[in-house]
């Protein structure tokens, strides 16, 4: 039958299409392509950037950069470098781009569960009688000390009521957000709809700060949920009875 969703690469494409949506703009960190001028600019205004490429999955080739006193730090999975100047880190990081598409993001800082920072994924599906549904919400909780909370990159799944709960929200709380975030799903399933037509699902990352506002870093739309066969069986089984119904086996 044929795996029937289209697919965005670029995740500048996707923040732009959140940002022109009065509803969703609200939920987007400050996010610039990488230049000279942006990196100057984000700079000036936040503590902590991101450096990720537009193409990129998985958490890999996504850098923290973090304003010092004095300079700047860059940190790559666990490894940290210093530069002392503006142009000094400017240059490193622009051949690192290698003359390919890169984004600037606002950092966020995490909420944390028992010690460990953490995300939220919001899978949306189409039924086949054409509605969109958040049909799982989960967190994936990161290593200390990384930059990215990615199953790739040593993190792993967890429920999300037990891990909001572990982040000291209460059991109110977490009712409340559960609904925000699905109703958030929904939103930007619309809306990617009115953009171009052909999409089946959408795998939303969420960060939640410290006082447990959200914030979309990101809308995949080949989101990866094999890692759930591993954990959550019954969240990877209902998430499978609707992909099935676009053709997706996995």
């Amino acid at each position: 039958m044929g795996y029937r969703s289209v697919s965005i690469k670029s995740k500048w494409v996707k923040t732009k299409w959140l940002l022109q949506s009065a509803n969703e703009r609200k939920y987007v960190p400050h996010t610039k392509l990488f230049s000279h001028d942006s990196l100057r600019h984000m700079l000036s205004r936040h503590h902590t950037v991101f450096f990720k490429p537009t193409g990129g999955t998985g958490g890999f080739h996504v850098y923290r950069i973090r304003k010092l006193g004095r300079g700047y730090r860059l940190q790559h999975n666990t490894s940290r470098s210093f530069y002392p100047t503006f142009d000094a880190l400017y240059a490193y990081l622009n051949k690192r781009a290698k003359g390919r598409s890169y984004l600037l993001q606002k950092g966020i800082n995490l909420a944390v569960t028992r010690g460990r920072p953490f995300d939220i994924r919001v899978m949306v599906q189409k039924t086949n009688a054409r509605a969109w549904q958040s049909t799982a919400v989960f967190a994936k909780i990161g290593i200390p000390n990384k930059v990215a909370t990615n199953y790739h990159q040593g993190g792993r799944l967890g429920k999300f009521r037990q891990t909001l709960s572990g982040a000291g929200f209460g059991s109110s709380a977490i009712r409340r957000k559960e609904r925000e975030l699905k109703r958030l799903g929904v939103s930007v399933g619309k809306l990617f709809d009115r953009r171009k037509r052909g999409f089946r699902e959408l795998g939303l990352d969420v960060a939640l700060d410290r006082s447990g506002r959200p914030w979309v870093l990101e809308v995949n739309t080949r989101p990866q949920i094999y890692p759930l066969k591993r954990g959550d069986k019954a969240v990877y089984r209902r998430i499978m009875a609707y992909a099935r119904q676009y053709g997706r086996t996995k």
